[in-house]
């Protein structure tokens, strides 16, 4: 039963601590903003099911300042075989195999299994001094104009200025607002995936056997491990070993663990309830195609640490509605791409699924005439700057940043590294945070908008 002393108290309560959970938490914690991070899992995650990490993922990962351990837990997607009896045939990669730019420093899919990712995080949470509580789960909460009242599982009382679901497609704190995922089944068969053993695979390769009785089998090596990661049609009683055995000739040595899921589309209609917001799957649900279900999550977190920080620290309460605003556009056209992808396989993906052409151009954070192919909203590219250093590097924290031009223009990103304004004046705070002001390079200018038609002041 839930505790009858005086509550608790933090800023932020977050349920879920997943990858989505955990980048919130950071984004919050490096802000020094008090948060609480629970998760009802008695132990974290230790599957590798959300494995596929988008470059712009990367990004956010380099900003807050994991790039080196996660680019040193993963590798390059691998390419295709395809196996049909006595045959096989390499194909192509899911991934791309293109070389970094001075815009683009983390061009390509990279592929790290989902568990890795998850302690990576909460090891850099730990090093800003925040622990995730598992076995801890919502017991209960309401809400009114000041606070959460919230009874956790562990019979604490808590009070807290905002509550963010982070707690994934069967969210209790999306149920306890009423709240529905619309959408729909893609498939009528649920699938399994699962990590294993096999013995004597080639792991140069993701193997795949499209005729396998019961419908396609796919083993993927993950990276720095001994376990593929097994993909089928099938139910929760599969009997793995058999099916793998039965399809290749190899056999299964250790099922370390699985789980059965039914392909949907699925999303809520709003992001925000008075002091509760969504974010990852509790807010959409996609198919594993494509790889956008955890980096539309964590880029929701990414999106929400830093406005929830700007408020407690003094802004205006409706800065948090923008979070809606850009977040839900972008989650319904990823849900379609997903959906596409998941009926018409392909390996020629392009540029469709980096997410790195995402943007908020539609925003009210966004403002000011376009100026060459940037626009105010548009996700900042990495330049070379004066001092010989890079953009993405002085970007790196909580703060705002400005990027002047040699002609004198004025590019003022957002700390989640989306162009706030193009304009001719100079900005000292951005929403109450601090902005760091670098300079161009001559050769980065290039590509970077030289006059600016000014529509709309920067933001104080």
């Amino acid at each position: 039963m839930p505790s009858k002393s005086s509550p608790a108290e933090t800023s932020v309560l977050i349920t879920g601590a997943g990858p989505t959970g955990l980048t919130l938490a950071i984004e919050l914690a490096r802000r020094c903003i008090p948060v609480r991070l629970i998760d009802a899992a008695a132990t974290p995650f230790t599957g590798s099911r959300g494995k596929g990490l988008q470059p712009r993922t990367l990004e956010v990962f380099d900003d807050l300042g994991i790039i080196a351990p996660i680019l040193a837990a993963g590798a390059p997607y691998p390419r295709l075989r395809i196996h049909a009896g006595p045959f096989s045939l390499r194909i192509g990669s899911l991934g791309s195999s293109k070389p970094a730019t001075e815009e683009t420093p983390y061009p390509n899919l990279w592929m790290v299994p989902q568990a890795k990712t998850e302690e990576i995080l909460r090891q850099r949470l730990e090093d800003l001094g925040r622990k995730p509580e598992f076995g801890i789960g919502l017991f209960a909460f309401t809400q009114d104009f000041a606070a959460i009242h919230a009874e956790l599982s562990n019979g604490e009382s808590l009070r807290a200025r905002y509550l963010i679901g982070c707690d994934g497609a069967h969210s209790a704190v999306r149920k306890a607002l009423g709240l529905q995922l619309l959408g729909e089944s893609i498939a009528e068969k649920t699938s399994v995936v699962a990590d294993l053993i096999v013995e004597g695979l080639d792991r140069r390769d993701w193997h795949v056997w499209p005729l396998a009785k019961g419908g396609s089998i796919g083993l993927c090596p993950l990276p720095h491990t001994e376990l593929f990661q097994f993909t089928a049609p099938g139910t929760a009683e599969i009997d793995i070993a058999s099916a793998v055995h039965r399809a290749t000739g190899h056999r299964v040595s250790r099922v370390v663990t699985s789980s059965a899921y039914k392909p949907q589309v699925r999303m809520v209609d709003r992001y925000r309830s008075g002091r509760v917001f969504l974010a990852g799957d509790a807010a959409h649900v996609h198919p594993p195609a494509g790889g956008q279900g955890l980096n539309t999550g964590v880029q929701d977190a990414y999106n929400l640490g830093w406005k929830l920080a700007c408020v407690l620290g003094g802004q205006s309460e409706t800065l948090l509605d923008t979070y809606q605003a850009e977040r839900l556009p972008v989650a319904a056209a990823v849900l379609g791409l997903s959906k596409r992808l998941h009926q018409k396989p392909t390996t020629k993906r392009g540029d469709s699924t980096n997410q790195l052409s995402l943007n908020y151009r539609l925003s009210p954070l966004s403002s000011g005439n376009p100026c060459g192919k940037l626009h105010a909203g548009d996700r900042m590219p990495d330049a070379h700057l004066t001092d010989g250093t890079r953009l993405f590097e002085r970007m790196r924290g909580p703060h705002a940043t400005e990027a002047v031009t040699p002609e004198g223009t004025y590019i003022l990103i957002r700390p989640d590294g989306y162009i706030a304004t193009i304009g001719s004046t100079r900005t000292e705070k951005y929403l109450g945070q601090p902005v760091v002001t670098v300079r161009l390079a001559p050769q980065s200018t290039a590509r970077v908008p030289q006059k600016a038609v000014i529509r709309a002041q920067p933001h104080s």
